[in-house]
């Protein structure tokens, strides 16, 4: 499986581009940043992000686009850029018709590193170490967009096989039979 990662900015884009499968070892095949003047304003930025994505999709061909999902933050105008990037990302997958994953930044500092709240040093230093690098990609936004294509590979079979079952049509709650017995730690003769 060949994934485009994204971490979308509306200063840094972070892409990155990684084959492979899980249990099996993964390949960079490109990892870089796509850069805005913050003096542009908003709609030309968006542009520029949009050209850039469409660039790394042409030449690296992916079969996935995985996105981080944008989570609330404080400061309300980062979140409303980094949203936006996300959207021309998605937006420019789905021209194609490439499937995209959104997965949130606990998830895949999760699946790279073990701990959902890793720091940005042991993200880039698992990637490192996954991918057989030299060096830890630069900036950050580079080693994200690469772990986010990671965490995709790695989370995409389990997640298929979710799918697969909600499709055959698991058994609705109403039909779920929960076995008589204690309620919250009281016994039945003393509920009432």
């Amino acid at each position: 499986m060949r994934v485009l990662g994204v971490d979308p900015g509306l200063t840094r884009c972070g892409i990155g581009v990684v084959e492979g499968a899980a249990g099996r070892p993964l390949r960079m095949l490109g990892v870089g940043v796509v850069r805005t003047p913050a003096e542009e304003d908003t709609p030309r930025r968006l542009v520029l992000i949009e050209q850039g994505i469409e660039a790394w999709l042409d030449e690296h061909r992916p079969e996935m686009v995985a996105v981080e999902r944008v989570f609330s933050q404080h400061n309300v105008r980062t979140v409303m850029g980094t949203a936006q990037a996300s959207a021309v990302a998605m937006l420019c997958a789905a021209r194609r018709g490439l499937p995209v994953a959104l997965h949130t930044p606990s998830e895949v500092k999760a699946a790279v590193t073990g701990s959902g709240r890793a720091g940005k040093e042991q993200v880039g230093a698992m990637v490192t170490r996954l991918l057989r690098l030299a060096a830890p990609p630069r900036p950050a936004d580079a080693a994200d967009a690469l772990a986010l294509a990671i965490c995709h590979i790695w989370r995409a079979p389990a997640t298929h096989r979710l799918q697969q079952a909600a499709a055959r049509g698991a058994a609705p709650a109403s039909t779920v039979r929960v076995p008589a017995g204690p309620r919250h730690g009281r016994s039945q003769r003393g509920a009432s």
